[in-house]
Formats: C-alpha cells, structure tokens, sequence
C-alpha cells in the first residue's frame, strides 16, 4: 500500500548525522559501526532505497534549527540568522537530490497529482516526493523570510519545537505565544501555509487556536491518555484538531509510545513497544472522531534516534508495510486502511492547495 509519511528529518540526517541516504539501510549501518558521536550510530532505519521498498513515495520533509538564548541547556544556534543558514543548507540537499533524480518537490496540486500517478506506474527507480516542512520557526527572522520559505517551497511550518521558542513555547516548556506569535500566525494564514501544531504546549497550542484560523494538522504526535506527557496531545486537544478538520500523524519514537521509558536505559524489548502501540494510538483518535478521517503516519523516524528507540518490530522504515495487516485485524476496512496510510494526508492538501 502507498504510504504517506508526515514526518522525515531527511536533510538533518544527511547534513548533521553525515548519512548518504542514497545507499541502503544496512551500508549506512555499516559505515557507522565504531562511531560513538551520536546514540544512535548505526541503528538508522531510513533511507530512500528503504522508502522505495516500502512503498513511501511521499513525505513531509522537514528542515529544523533551533535558537537558544545564553544559558539555555538545550543545543540550538546562538543566533536566528544563523539558524537560517542552516536550514538553507537543508534545502540544498534536498535540491542537490532532486538534481539526482532521487527526490521532487511537491508544492502544489498538480505536482502532487502527477506524482501519484508517477507512483502508480512501473517505473523502475521512482523519486521520492517531499514537501517542505520547517519543524520550529526560530530561523523566520522576520516575516519576510517567511516570505522567502514560501517561495524555495515551504508548506507547513510548527512554531516551537523544544523548549521556548521565538514564536511559542515548544515541548517540556510553559509559556504563551505573545505578539510575535500571533504575526507569525497572521503571516502563516495569508501564505495558506498549513501550520503544524505538534510540539506546541498546552498553553501555546490554545492561544494558538483563538487566533488561527487557516489550515492546521499534527504531523506527528501521540495520545496523552496512553502515554501522560506534555508531548502528547490530551484527549481535548485532539477533539479541537479533528473539529477543524485537521489530521494527525502517529509517531514511532518509543518514549512516546510507553510511560516510564528512560533514555539510554530503556530497550524496546524490554519495554515490549510495538507498531501495536502505534495502532492503539490511531485507534484511540478514530474513537475520538467516530470515524476514519483524522489520523495518518507520522513517524518521526530518524528523528535523532534509532533503532535504540523505536518498536522493536521494525528494523526499517519499509516495515510500516506491517501496519495494514494489523489494522485489518484490528476490524479497519480496506477504505479505512488506504485512509490512514496516504489519503487523509493527501486530501488535507487537496483541499487546502485547489
């Protein structure tokens, strides 16, 4: 089955983590044996071959750079400027694979439907289609690079991602979104820019929906009412999401799929995380919304962690393919199975871009 993956931290991982995601799982793996830098050297599980083989021809793909004031624990750059360079650097490499034939950009609806029907065909060696996502907006200096996102092809954009941001106060952190804010969101609605509420906390995301009235989804986020964690959304909030018609993608990342999960401790076997847990989440929202309609994929894989972190069922990104035979099982029609894996996603933009 088409998959639609509504969240890759593609150019990060080929930029920051230094990964050639034009070769196969198992060689970036084994280029990485020995490599202590990064938690997660050697238990990759993406790449574009490996997206092929599973049937991911499309995806969000995101660019992500963080600011950090003075003192701030977390890692980020010291300035926004900065923090745009790093995310143009992003958008080079996915321009650098597009001139390779291994990527295209999706920015409208008539390259979104020629690329599905590329997708249908036998051609043998099929670019993968990504849209533009900025995951945080710390590097929107001012609302003209905004502007300037739009046009290099930017989609969606999250406001916050850890911790207070320039614009709204992310993950882990409490705080509203203030003036700034709500001119980002002004701006985001003129462009018809989708605006990702994921990694919003709880007082961010409410003022955030008193004054936004454009497109919103979740790209990838968890159910509070299985794993009670700020990252996750409370059963309030998804009912808000689904009432503006937004669709929210369930993530893989296994701290937000289990409670008590500790970092560096912690093993996916030992914790029993499945792509079970992730059907209980997409369960969990169609219960919600008494319908289909509202949940995709968004699985974050690669997000700074790896196999180390994520159900221990899935070696590779092509083993979503396993969640259709488990949501049949679970009672989900063929109809309802397409929706969840690709459609949802797909006519959120089609209504959004005609």
């Amino acid at each position: 089955m088409f998959i639609f993956d509504a969240h890759l931290d593609l150019a990060m991982n080929a930029l920051e983590w230094n990964r050639d995601l034009r070769l196969s799982v198992s060689e970036i793996r084994k280029r990485e044996q020995g490599m202590t830098d990064k938690p997660d050297r050697g238990k990759n599980t993406v790449s574009l071959p490996a997206m092929r083989e599973g049937n991911i021809g499309l995806c969000m793909g995101t660019q992500i750079a963080r600011f950090v004031e003075k003192g701030s624990p977390l890692p980020g750059w010291h300035s926004q400027h900065q923090a745009w360079a790093q995310t143009q650097g992003q958008l080079a490499w996915y321009k650098t694979m597009e001139a390779a034939g291994e990527m295209v950009q999706i920015k409208d609806i008539a390259g979104l439907e020629n690329h599905l029907e590329l997708w249908k065909s036998d051609e043998p060696k099929k670019p993968i289609g990504y849209i533009l996502s900025l995951e945080g907006a710390d590097s929107i200096v001012d609302m003209s690079y905004l502007e300037k996102s739009y046009e290099s092809g930017l989609r969606a954009i999250g406001p916050a991602h850890y911790g207070p941001g320039i614009y709204a106060h992310g993950t882990d952190s409490v705080g509203g979104i203030g003036q700034k804010g709500k001119d980002l969101l002004k701006k985001v609605e003129e462009l018809n820019i989708i605006l990702d509420a994921t990694h919003l906390c709880d007082k961010s995301f409410w003022e955030t929906m008193k004054v936004y009235h454009g497109p919103v989804w979740a790209s990838h986020n968890n159910c509070r009412k299985l794993v009670d964690h700020n990252r996750q959304f409370s059963d309030e909030q998804i009912t808000e999401l689904i009432n503006r018609d937004a669709v929210i993608g369930v993530a893989l990342d296994a701290w937000m799929m289990v409670p008590n999960w500790v970092r560096g401790i912690s093993t996916p076997k030992d914790m029993n995380v499945t792509l079970e847990i992730a059907i209980d989440n997409i369960d969990h929202i169609c219960q919600l919304a008494g319908n289909t309609d509202h949940v995709g994929i968004g699985t974050d894989l690669d997000g700074a962690f790896g196999k180390e972190q994520t159900p221990w069922d899935l070696d590779t990104i092509a083993d979503l393919q396993k969640i259709p035979n488990m949501l049949t099982k679970r009672g989900y029609t063929r109809s309802d199975i397409e929706k969840i894996m690709n459609q949802n996603f797909i006519n959120f933009l089609r209504k959004v871009w005609t």
